[in-house]
């Protein structure tokens, strides 16, 4: 069975099912509406299901790649799909953050709601063929169309400066991955195969891989994004709908960091080493200077928005620490962000849904009428420091761990994002739970729903659980990681 294929495509079925209803219905026709939320909401659940089904069946003893497809594509290039250690998880993330989506548009969108279903099952697609691609041109295709439903969502449905945060986005991106394509076209020509695995193997002389290493992470740098290519992500994040910024935060920046792991360590190793003082220094200067930037700001998008660039500021040192600890860092790093950043963003979407404002001056006293969203915007934020029994503990120590065995000045630099980090976090739930209900507009504001409660439980299970077994993740990724640091190694002369 292709499972694989099954999975990229299944959101697809939903776009068929959605399109039928705009084409034989109203597109405003309330029946229609409910009917396209519906099929959205049953067609990532039932690709979530084949997601569970692939771990599951994910065998973790072996460190390359499973479920391969292959078949002739085009002008001989092959169509071929597999997952390893590194990536299978990706795609558990992608299909298990979709329906919390879905759910958590279902009232706050109202208008052209067929087409804003249809941007987001296209998107899973996309993202998930991203992660599952062992072609490097059908990586670029499914890498640089993803940006096409992203900035719909942000440009249709989003804030009053929707188009300008929407082409900022676009052309950001767009202008990093123009290069990475170009690098592309010389891989194949000098290597003769577009095959990842093969290109994975394959031993590029020493000058080119400084060029093809530059060209890569021109494209990965702004998709984390690294500081100074960062600007574009709090604009995109204020103007995106909510279930957008929970995309955009919880599985999109990770396209950077998985194109790290999965072409510039493994294909320009020597390049890879001899950048990674640059690499330090960037990381850690996202690390103290947008926690510093992230205290300032008014609104809570921005707020968490420059946190999440932050908390990429850990990756990108833990995937160039090249040793297991930092790599194994990184990975969890990136899957525990994905987790609490989104439900940090349907948190602000919850308070924005009832009040229409992100301000923080306008709230406070928030517990005196919202215990439970208390609670739970609570263990996100603790989740967000890094609380010992979150999972975004275990990311945090890892890849300073990993890091500190390379770099200990850099190690020890990036720890004060640690506190910088509970400065602004706490600093947020204070001004906006804590104190007297002072703003009368709170005084009728009502607590999580049911269909709220539904959204924030499957985020609770996840923080909690993988930061009491972050050997759920491990256990699947060692071998794939223990594989990737032995070849680096082995090219670095380590």
């Amino acid at each position: 069975m292709p499972i694989l294929s099954l999975i990229t495509y299944a959101p697809l079925l939903g776009v068929a099912g959605i399109l039928a209803l705009r084409l034989f219905g109203k597109a405003d026709d309330p029946r229609s509406v409910e009917a396209a939320k519906w099929i959205a909401l049953l067609t990532t659940l039932a690709t979530l299901a084949l997601s569970v089904l692939l771990v599951v069946q994910f065998n973790p003893n072996v460190a390359g790649f499973q479920f391969i497809e292959e078949a002739p594509w085009f002008a001989g290039l092959n169509y071929r799909m597999g997952v390893d250690g590194i990536s299978v998880l990706f795609v558990l993330l992608t299909a298990f953050l979709m329906p919390i989506c879905i759910v958590a548009s279902w009232k706050s969108i109202t208008t052209r709601v067929l087409e804003y279903m249809i941007a987001f099952l296209i998107l899973e697609a996309l993202v998930i063929g991203v992660f599952c691609a062992l072609d490097i041109v059908l990586f670029y295709i499914f890498f640089e169309f993803s940006l096409v439903p992203m900035f719909l969502i942000i440009g249709i449905w989003g804030g009053a400066r929707r188009v300008y945060a929407a082409y900022k986005f676009f052309l950001y991106t767009l202008l990093g991955s123009v290069l990475m394509l170009a690098a592309i076209l010389a891989m194949i020509g000098i290597s003769h195969t577009s095959s990842i695995p093969e290109l994975m193997t394959y031993h590029f002389a020493p000058g080119i891989q400084t060029w093809l290493w530059l060209a890569f992470f021109a494209s990965f740098a702004v998709k984390m994004p690294m500081w100074p290519v960062h600007t574009w992500l709090p604009d995109a994040h204020v103007e995106a709908p909510t279930a957008g910024s929970v995309i955009l935060a919880g599985i999109l920046l990770k396209l950077g960091g998985y194109g790290f792991m999965r072409f510039s360590i493994p294909m320009f190793p020597q390049a890879s080493h001899q950048f990674t003082p640059l690499i330090f220094a960037l990381s850690v200067i996202a690390v103290v200077y947008t926690s510093l930037v992230a205290f300032r700001q008014t609104d809570m998008k921005k707020l968490i928005a420059y946190s999440s660039v932050a908390h990429m500021g850990f990756v990108t040192m833990g995937i160039f620490s090249g040793n297991t600890t930092g790599e194994q860092g990184a990975l969890f790093q990136m899957l525990s962000h994905g987790v609490i950043s989104g439900a940090l963003f349907l948190s602000v979407g919850v308070v924005y849904d009832r009040m229409h404002t992100r301000e923080i001056a306008f709230y406070g006293g928030l517990v005196n009428r919202m215990p439970w969203y208390a609670a739970v915007f609570m263990l996100f934020t603790m989740g967000n420091v890094g609380l010992p029994g979150t999972s975004g503990f275990i990311g945090e120590i890892l890849t300073m761990t990993g890091t500190y065995g390379v770099s200990t000045w850099t190690a020890i630099v990036a720890a004060t994002g640690v506190i910088l980090s509970a400065v602004y976090a706490l600093n947020l739930y204070r001004a906006v739970i804590f104190g007297n209900l002072v703003n009368t507009k709170l005084a009728g504001i009502a607590d999580l729903h049911w269909r709220e409660v539904a959204i924030f439980a499957p985020l609770i299970a996840a923080t909690l659980v993988l930061g009491v077994y972050p050997g759920a993740v491990f256990n699947l990724t060692q071998a794939s990681v223990d594989h990737l640091v032995s070849a680096y190694q082995a090219a670095i002369g380590g």
